[in-house]
C-alpha cells in the first residue's frame, strides 16, 4: 500500500562545525578524484517545469567511477588517507603512492555493507594493490555480493546477521587481524575514518553546484541509510549557503527509518528504527544513524520523510522514462518529490510550489539487474 508519512525535526539545533566541507577546505580530495583515470563529473539532469515546479536537477550518480554508485568518492579518499599515515605521506600524488607497492600488497581493509559503500572499498583497496574483505548483512543477493568481487580485490561473505550487528563483527576482525576498518558509520571511538569518507562525498556536492551555477535549489532531498551521504551534501549546502539554507528533507524507507524515529522523538538522542527491515531499497537498509551525520542533520535538516517500496518503484520508472537507470534506493530523493508532487497536503506540508526547484541525488544504478527490469514493467509492483 502506498504510504508517505512527514515528521519536521522537532530539536533542530544543537553546534557542529563544518569548515572541513569548505570549498577550500576540500581541495585535495577533489585532486585526487580527479586525478583517477577512470574520474568523469557525472551528469547533472535537470526536468523543467515538473509536475508544477520550476525545476528538479538530478546528480545522477550510476555513472560514477564505472561502479553504478556514487560510494567510491568516500571509500577511495579514506583508504588514501589510511595509505598516507602508513607510508608517512603527506597529500602524496599517486606516482608516489605506487613506488610502494610492496607496503601497499602488506595492507588490507575490512567493511560491512549493504552493497554500494563495500564495492568503493573492493575497487579503491584493489586500486592501491591492497587486500579487502567485505561482509553483508542476511536477505543480501547475490549478485550484489559478486559485483563487490568484480570491483577489485575483495573476498565477500554473506552472513547471516543483520546490518548493525555485521557492523560490530567487522569492527572486531579488523582489532583481531590488525586491518584497517573502513566503515560509513561512527561510534564512540571511531570517528575518523567515517569523517573522511563523509568528506569524500563532498566532490559530488560541489560538481552539482558548479553544473547549476551555483543557483541556490530552494528543497533538496536526501535518502539516507547511515546518513553520511546525507550529512555530507548537507554540510557543502550548509556551507556555501549559510543562513539561506534550502529546506533539507531526509528520505527513508518505511521498515528501516532510524532518521525518522530520531526526529519524531525529538529529544536530541539517536533512536534505531523499530520496523521489520524488510525493503527493496537495500542500499537504505541500515537501522541506526552515524552519529556524525546526526550532528550535521540535527543542526541542519527540516524534516525527514518514510515512502513505502512501491513510491520508489514508480519513480525507478518515471526515471527510466527521463533516461535515467535508478535502483531500488538510487530513486528514494526523486521517489518523494515525484510522490509528494501529486499531493496538495504534501506539496502544502513541504511547502512546494510553482518557483520550487528541487535537487535529489540518483546514488545508484541498476544495481540488482533482475530486479530493476522487473520493476520497469508497467504496474509490477516490488
Amino acid at each position: 500500500m502506498t504510504m508517505i508519512k512527514i515528521v519536521q525535526n522537532k530539536n533542530r539545533g544543537g553546534v557542529v562545525d563544518i569548515s572541513a566541507y569548505s570549498f577550500a577546505a576540500t581541495e585535495n580530495i577533489r585532486k585526487l578524484h580527479t586525478a583517477l583515470d577512470v574520474y568523469k563529473e557525472t551528469p547533472l539532469v535537470e526536468l523543467k517545469n515538473f509536475k508544477g515546479v520550476r525545476s528538479i536537477f538530478i546528480k545522477d550518480e550510476s555513472q560514477r567511477f564505472g561502479l553504478k554508485a556514487f560510494k567510491g568518492l568516500g571509500g577511495v579518499w579514506a583508504i588514501y588517507k589510511v595509505i598516507s599515515d602508513e607510508l608517512g605521506l603527506n597529500n602524496p600524488t599517486l606516482d608516489e603512492i605506487f613506488k610502494h607497492r610492496d607496503k601497499l600488497s602488506e595492507m588490507t581493509f575490512i567493511t560491512t555493507t549493504d552493497g554500494n559503500h563495500g564495492k568503493g572499498v573492493s575497487w579503491a583497496a584493489g586500486l592501491f594493490g591492497c587486500k579487502s574483505y567485505v561482509y553483508m548483512p542476511r536477505g543480501t543477493v547475490e549478485v550484489r555480493a559478486q559485483a563487490i568481487r568484480d570491483a577489485g580485490s575483495a573476498t565477500v561473505k554473506i552472513t547471516d546477521m543483520n546490518y548493525d550487528d555485521c557492523v560490530k563483527y567487522t569492527a572486531r576482525l579488523a582489532e583481531e587481524n590488525h586491518w584497517h576498518l573502513i566503515q560509513d558509520t561512527s561510534w564512540a571511538g571511531y570517528e575518523e575514518i567515517p569523517a573522511q569518507i563523509m568528506l569524500g562525498y563532498s566532490t559530488l556536492a560541489y560538481e552539482a553546484l558548479r553544473q547549476m551555477n551555483y543557483q541556490r535549489p530552494t528543497h533538496i532531498f536526501l535518502q539516507a541509510g547511515v546518513g553520511s551521504m546525507a550529512g555530507a551534501i548537507t554540510a557543502v549546502f550548509a556551507e556555501v549557503f549559510k543562513d539561506n539554507l534550502p529546506r533539507i528533507t531526509i528520505v527513508e524507507p518505511i521498515e528501516v527509518a532510524c532518521f525518522y524515529e530520531t526526529m519524531r522523538i525529538g529529544d536530541g538522542k539517536i533512536y534505531s528504527a523499530t520496523g521489520n527491515g524488510q525493503t527493496m531499497m537495500a542500499g537504505l537498509n541500515c537501522a541506526t544513524p552515524c552519529d556524525l551525520a546526526w550532528k550535521i542533520l540535527r543542526r541542519y535538516a527540516a524534516d525527514t520523510a518514510i515512502i513505502s517500496d512501491d513510491v520508489a518503484a514508480e519513480a525507478m520508472r518515471v526515471l527510466a522514462e527521463h533516461k535515467i537507470i535508478s535502483g531500488e534506493s538510487g530513486c528514494a530523493g526523486f521517489a518523494l518529490a515525484n510522490a509528494v508532487l501529486d499531493s496538495d497536503d504534501l506539496r502544502r506540508a513541504l511547502e512546494l510550489n510553482e518557483q520550487s526547484i528541487i535537487f535529489v541525488i540518483n546514488t545508484e544504478g541498476d544495481t540488482d539487474p533482475d530486479n530493476y527490469k522487473k520493476i520497469l514493467q508497467k504496474g509490477v509492483s516490488p
